[in-house]
């Protein structure tokens, strides 16, 4: 989508702060972190929100590809918290889809 942030991230028409990149997720820093770790992971393909995702398999996919980044690429070892935003009254407020993964610090809830 021409409009969207994160598709201008994916396409590499907007600098970030990469972390992970396969063929269909792409993770990088949150630019406002919440906390020492703050990574988004989001699909490649343009999902405005989890409300609009209706394969299960790329839900699959996506929380497999996040516990990888999690577990493996940032070593949060200590454990993480994940978050995802969904619509406006639930916070989300660049509508495609992503997931937030927090840590390096122990988490008040």
């Amino acid at each position: 989508m021409s409009d969207c942030l994160f598709c201008k991230i994916i396409a590499g028409d907007i600098p970030s702060g990469k972390v992970y990149e396969d063929d269909d997720v792409f993770a990088f820093n949150d630019i406002h972190p919440k906390a020492p770790t703050h990574v988004l992971v989001i699909p490649k393909l343009h999902i405005p929100t989890l409300a609009d995702a209706k394969d299960p398999t790329l839900l699959g996919m996506l929380m497999d590809r996040v516990n990888h980044i999690a577990n493996d690429v940032l070593k949060l070892e200590a454990g993480y918290r994940l978050v995802i935003n969904v619509r406006e009254g639930g916070g989300q407020e660049v509508f495609h889809l992503h997931v937030h993964i927090l840590g390096g610090k122990k988490l008040p809830f």
